[in-house]
């Protein structure tokens, strides 16, 4: 009995588990498009080279992921201003390094679009990673009333 107990909960630990890495993917999706439209307004529009442009598409992508992930991916009811600061830390590291290295590999004649798809792509896994196990870990599904 207590093998089946255990074995359904950690069952139903693994599809919620699943159903987060969903809804991180689509849910950055969006952020993504969100960065990849005004990253593009900036470079073809305002013809700003890379490093201010990708600065500020990836500041409008943090700010819609970081509310919708809090809110309906991981469900968590955690301070607000303390899950801000601790992205704000991630992005404090993120940031410099990924203007430098996508700075860098423009000057060296890479594409831009490519240069801003793989940061976006490293930016994807550290970031779910980085909030599902630091920012959110403790604090999983606090928001979600208890039905029973």
């Amino acid at each position: 009995m207590y093998f089946n107990i255990v074995g359904r909960d950690m069952e139903n630990e693994k599809q919620k588990e699943i159903m987060r890495i969903i809804k991180f993917t689509v849910f950055s999706i969006s952020a993504g498009i969100i960065q990849i439209a005004s990253f593009t307004i900036m470079e073809e529009v305002f013809k700003l080279t890379y490093w201010p442009s990708y600065l500020i598409a990836l500041l409008l992508s943090i700010v819609w992921n970081f509310t919708i992930n809090r809110k309906f991916t991981f469900k968590s009811a955690n301070n607000v201003p303390i899950a801000m600061m601790k992205v704000l830390a991630y992005y404090a590291v993120f940031t410099p390094l990924s203007t430098w290295w996508g700075d860098a590999l423009t000057k060296a004649s890479w594409n831009e679009y490519l240069v801003l798809g793989g940061t976006m792509l490293i930016n994807f896994i550290t970031e779910f990673l980085y909030q599902r196990f630091f920012v959110f870990g403790k604090t999983l599904e606090s928001a979600v009333v208890n039905k029973e």
